[in-house]
């Protein structure tokens, strides 16, 4: 039998040098696997890509090649350009490892993936432990997000939490190797046969949400994904988004919330979702008004989902109403008439 081999795919956006940072730890490993590194530069614009393929070539990193996507499509397309690209040859690897290009696996972290993946034949995806620089845990485990878990969300009430504790979007980490619904796409190894079936990142996504939706897909395909805890990889955090420092939550979240919903689910369920979130953040701002607590969603944001959704919804309608409205001029049409 064969050795599996993989194939890591690390996005970088203007973050050159920690870039190769995850590249050289994931060089470390991948010793003693078999499989190459795919860098894919997402149309940064800095000079990121002239120095990754300079960097690369001066360490004699063989199994490390630079491309560069042409377009900044987001964190999904990007990675998708990786993958189509597949190895040098021409062929397909067994897996599929996505790596953030501010994550540092420890050196048995990707070989521990293969390895459950090789005795759990019933997993689709793999995902390691994340902790930051302190050893901190990160929180990467999550449930599916449903009408219900955008209410406990936005409410912030013990209570409620409780009762909904099965709704809640994070997960308490697992302490051992476990189903999951969905993982965050920092260290995460798929294999090939099962992306072959349900597709690849759809990059109607910027930013935000296409690990949620490949993970549903696979999961209604029949493939379940699991958090392994012996894979630790170190993750710095929001290094190329900002997230950290945001203000005001951009646009494309607000599009890629919207959009998982509406796709997944329904524009019925997604409009259901909106208004219980922003009813459960109706009720955390009174009761943070009442007991003098600071408010923890960025200003305005509560407006901006309304104001968001609303637009994109009207939008939606009378796209839908111009079409059905074609629809009856072409049927109605006097070159579609007979002569009798």
């Amino acid at each position: 039998m064969r050795d599996p081999v993989v194939l890591t795919v690390i996005l970088n956006w203007r973050t050159p040098d920690m870039t190769l940072k995850a590249a050289e730890a994931a060089l470390r490993a991948m010793e003693g696997l078999r499989g190459e590194i795919t860098i894919v530069d997402n149309a940064s614009g800095d000079g990121s890509f002239e120095k990754l393929r300079a960097a690369v070539k001066e360490r004699g990193w063989d199994r490390v090649r630079v491309l560069q996507s042409g377009r900044n499509g987001g964190f999904g397309a990007g990675n998708n350009h990786g993958i189509r690209a597949g190895l040098r040859d021409g062929s397909r690897p067994d897996y599929y490892y996505i790596l953030n290009s501010d994550a540092f696996p420890a050196p048995d972290a990707i070989r521990v993936l293969v390895d459950y993946l090789e005795l759990h034949h019933h997993v689709g995806f793999a995902g390691s432990h994340i902790h930051g620089p302190d050893g901190q845990p990160h929180l990467t485990a999550f449930r599916f997000p449903s009408i219900a878990s955008e209410f406990e969300g936005a409410v912030r009430f013990g209570p409620v939490s409780r009762l909904l504790r099965r709704r809640r979007v994070p997960m308490d980490l697992p302490t051992l190797s476990r189903r999951v619904d969905w993982l965050a796409g920092a260290s995460l190894m798929m294999r090939e046969p099962v992306l072959r079936r349900i597709g690849l990142f759809d990059e109607t996504y910027f930013l935000y949400f296409e690990e949620t939706d490949l993970c549903l897909r696979a999961a209604r395909a029949g493939w379940i994904t699991h958090y392994v805890t012996e894979s630790r990889v170190e993750h710095i955090g929001s290094v190329s988004t900002g997230m950290k420092e945001w203000r005001e939550v951009p646009g494309y979240w607000f599009d890629s919330r919207l959009y998982y919903f509406v796709a997944n689910h329904g524009p019925l369920t997604a409009a259901l979702a909106t208004t219980a979130h922003l009813a459960g953040g109706l009720l955390w701002r009174l009761r943070a008004t009442l007991q003098r607590k600071p408010r923890q969603d960025p200003p305005g944001f509560l407006r901006q989902l309304f104001v968001h959704d609303l637009k994109a919804g009207a939008k939606a309608l009378r796209d839908r109403l111009a079409k059905a409205a074609a629809g009856r001029r072409m049927a109605s049409s006097p070159s579609d008439a007979k002569d009798v």
